[in-house]
């Protein structure tokens, strides 16, 4: 770290003007276009499932679209290898602009491809071709545009401006639910469920190409410029970020310390919220949408907010203190949440409480990546129902051998043996034993969906909004974090890959595993422990290892 006196110097050689705010603009733009791209997939994920995977049971199909989803976010560290190396040897401003037409290319793919019923195998595999195309991209993005923003930056307002990075993020999901909402109001719920759900993935390439038309404008970083003037670059930067040990502590520390924390934070917050109202509590997509995207808009100020108190009172102590918080009240507020959005089911919960009473033996975990297993066991019959419908049970074990049971409250709804039944007469015996089963709940006040004038809109946007506020905090400061970690010539490898790890594995496969976790447990909050275990590590580590760099000097 230079003396603050080196970095008042580099701070007075740097004038804010018009150039600075195109930056901004410029890499801020670009970003967003690559999240809307990126976040689609995710807002459609429910008819991605059915569109591309419906050669499945409903369980795996959905399970299966959430895979793919975070697909694009298990190859995003090897975008950062990949693009980080090009950044800090070709320049920050070639390589934003490669992965952006990856991206847009990729996306506007998505929504030409024909669907299972059409192609078979061959639709899930280029969509998921497809979707690893956009994490390799994202995966070299990030590092790019928050490295170029944070090398034009003035020394003490870094947190400032690479906060319009950090509300990229944000801005895009948001750009892509409005495009949604656009198109279901425009052609209807029958004809978006059909053809229309494509339609934002074909719009992307004609914001691919305003986008490229921006940042075409653009400079390469003068940090950089000055690097290679100098000749003080790296000519080997993956060895010189990992294979050399104090840069590869700062990575370690960078990934725990930092960014997994905020990634499940972001993820929940922002995704695993989504998800949770439309496929847990049945909430309506378009009101899910609506809500959703207004809390965005509530609380994405606060990514400037927190970038700019971020370069007054530093990153770790308000990144950490969004850990923190988020962690000790993801319970309460996703209680409260299904109290408000789906108060008929929250009711039904409290006063006629379900548990499935089988013999564990005969219960298997309903996932199967073939989609020819026919899950016809007693205890595998009610938990499938259940899981469907979006009811909370418990688990008890009954004695071996003994027929599972769905006792709610006090009726008691005995299952079946289905392994042993022709398959005619076991679908027979299925449909029949489901509609008793749907009568039971429905007479216990179990609803079918949520009841969409009976959601607390009010409070469930305020929850929402909280959950986002959480992620403004996490997330605001982090560029300037992660930037400020490491030096000129290695910046953009070094910082891109702790991110992507955080945001890519940490974060991008929290939907997919707390929905797995639901799933065998049969508690729809169990799939929280994920996030709130993550982001307490984060606290701690943090909290121990990790050094405060507002003032450090990144020109040096």
């Amino acid at each position: 770290m230079t003396d603050q006196g080196s970095a008042d110097a580099q701070s007075a050689d740097h004038e804010v003007d018009r150039s600075d705010r195109l930056v901004i603009l410029a890499s801020s733009v670009g970003t967003v276009i690559e999240w809307y791209d990126f976040y689609l997939y995710g807002a459609l994920a429910v008819i991605i499932s059915s569109q591309f995977f419906s050669g499945v049971n409903e369980t795996t199909g959905y399970i299966f679209a959430l895979m793919a989803f975070a697909a694009g976010f298990a190859v995003r560290p090897f975008g950062a290898l990949l693009f980080g190396r090009l950044g800090d040897l070709w320049g920050r401003k070639n390589t934003f602009l490669v992965t952006m037409l990856l991206m847009g290319l990729s996306t506007f793919v998505v929504g030409l491809l024909p669907s299972y019923a059409a192609i078979g195998l061959a639709a899930p595999m280029i969509l998921v071709a497809m979707r690893l195309i956009q994490g390799l991209a994202l995966g070299g993005e990030y590092g790019g545009a928050a490295t170029y923003v944070a090398e034009h930056a003035p020394h003490g307002k870094r947190g400032l401006y690479t906060s319009f990075i950090q509300i990229t993020a944000t801005a895009g999901l948001l750009l892509s639910l409005v495009v949604i909402m656009g198109v279901r109001f425009a052609v209807g719920e029958a004809a978006f469920l059909d053809w229309g759900w494509r339609v934002p993935f074909l719009v992307s390439i004609l914001l691919l190409g305003v986008s490229l038309w921006i940042r075409l404008k653009l400079a390469e970083s003068p940090a950089f410029a000055r690097m290679k003037a100098e000749g003080r670059g790296s000519t080997s930067p993956l060895k010189d970020s990992f294979a050399r040990w104090p840069n590869l502590k700062l990575v370690l520390i960078a990934l725990v310390g930092l960014t997994a924390g905020q990634a499940v934070v972001w993820y929940t917050g922002q995704f695993y919220a989504l998800f949770f109202l439309e496929k847990t509590l049945k909430v309506d997509a378009g009101l899910t949408n609506m809500m959703v995207a207004i809390a965005l808009l509530l609380a994405t100020p606060f990514f400037v907010f927190w970038g700019w108190l971020s370069d007054r009172v530093g990153r770790k102590p308000i990144i950490l203190t969004g850990c923190l918080v988020a962690a000790l009240t993801y319970f309460p507020l996703f209680h409260a949440l299904t109290d408000a959005a789906n108060p008929q089911l929250a009711a039904a919960t409290a006063a006629s409480p379900v548990t499935v009473h089988a013999d564990p033996a005969d219960c298997n975990l309903q996932f199967d990546p073939i989609g020819k297993t026919v899950f016809n066991q007693s205890c595998d019959l009610a938990k499938s129902y259940l899981a469907k419908a979006g009811v909370i049970y418990v688990n008890v074990a009954a004695p071996a051998g003994a027929v599972a049971e769905v006792r709610i409250g006090d009726v008691v709804v005995p299952s079946f043996r289905g392994e042993t039944l022709p398959t005619v007469e076991f679908r027979a015996r299925q449909t029949a034993w489901n509609a008793s089963l749907g009568a039971a709940l429905a007479t216990a006040g179990y609803p079918a969906k949520a009841d969409s004038a009976r959601v607390n809109k009010p409070v469930v946007v305020g929850i929402l909004f909280l959950l986002v506020f959480y992620v403004t905090m996490v997330y605001g400061p982090i560029a300037a974090a992660l930037v400020e970690m490491f030096p000129t010539n290695i910046r953009y490898t070094s910082m891109s890959l702790p991110y992507h790890i955080g945001n890519g594995w940490f974060g991008g496969f929290l939907p997919t595993t707390a929905f797995a976790m639901v799933a065998a447990t049969g508690n729809i909050y169990y799939g929280l422990w994920y996030p709130v275990v993550v982001a307490l590590v984060t606290a701690v580590v943090g909290f121990l290892l990790l050094k405060e760099g507002k003032d450090v000097d990144i020109h040096a």
